[in-house]
């Protein structure tokens, strides 16, 4: 597809991203005063929407490999590379009850961001220092009690394709905690949806899930299993 194209269909998902996401976050309202428990499931359907619009418009589409390496329902970490926008939104549309750990700056953007407590993600202070360190243990025992799916995203910001980046040591703390396996997962999302890229690239975007890593391992054990899991995946895969 030739530049020109890509930009036009990169411009209409962009239009239609900011008014679903506007006309959607005005309905939260309703969702915040009368239905607080339905927070995540309003969040699940707006994702289904956007990813629908990027699959339309933009020929973008996910291909998943490794689903038996995540449970039906129940508790777990999932430990993913993060390199897009994309990876914040696609766990919502393939987990029961996910819960995503996120800088709690998220929370005050307009509309949508006073969602997300609601919705039970795991708000993190990156400033905060130990109490920021005990909140995100309290809140990791509180959602794996509500049998919730975490993902976190180890690399702590986004990255692109192919980089390498010292992994955050809170996915070794949160799995000693609640006691549950790690599974990483590998991605090529930022081929197709660069960091901060008005460019939407059509094609399909690979998740490898990995088989799971013991909560038993030490810090540096699981900190260098989850990045021989990702290196072990034959991503990124060149862009077509």
């Amino acid at each position: 597809m030739d530049r020109g194209m890509i930009f036009l269909r990169s411009a209409l998902f962009n239009l239609y991203f900011f008014l679903l996401t506007f006309i959607l976050g005005l309905g939260g309202l309703f969702v915040r005063a009368f239905a607080p428990a339905r927070a995540l499931g309003y969040a699940q359907v707006w994702a289904r929407l956007v990813l629908r619009g990027l699959r339309a418009i933009c020929g973008i589409y996910p291909v998943v490999s490794g689903a038996e390496h995540l449970p039906v329902s129940g508790p777990i970490l999932v430990a993913s590379q993060h390199q897009s926008a994309y990876d914040t939104l696609v766990w919502l549309t393939l987990l029961s009850r996910p819960t995503y750990v996120m800088k709690r700056e998220l929370a005050k953007i307009p509309l949508f961001g006073p969602l997300t407590p609601l919705a039970g993600m795991i708000l993190v202070d990156r400033a905060g220092g130990a109490a920021a360190l005990r909140s995100l243990m309290s809140e990791t025992r509180r959602a794996a009690a509500e049998g919730r799916q975490i993902i976190i995203f180890p690399e702590g910001t986004r990255t692109l394709p192919g980089e390498r980046r010292a992994l955050q040591p809170g996915v070794a703390a949160m799995a000693a905690a609640v006691k549950l396996p790690v599974v990483p997962v590998a991605t090529d999302s930022g081929l197709r949806w660069g960091k901060n890229a008005f460019f939407k690239r059509p094609g399909p975007i690979h998740l490898a899930i990995c088989p799971p890593l013991s909560a038993g391992m030490t810090r540096e054990g699981l900190l260098s299993g989850i990045q021989a899991a990702w290196d072990a995946q034959p991503l990124p895969y060149p862009p077509a």
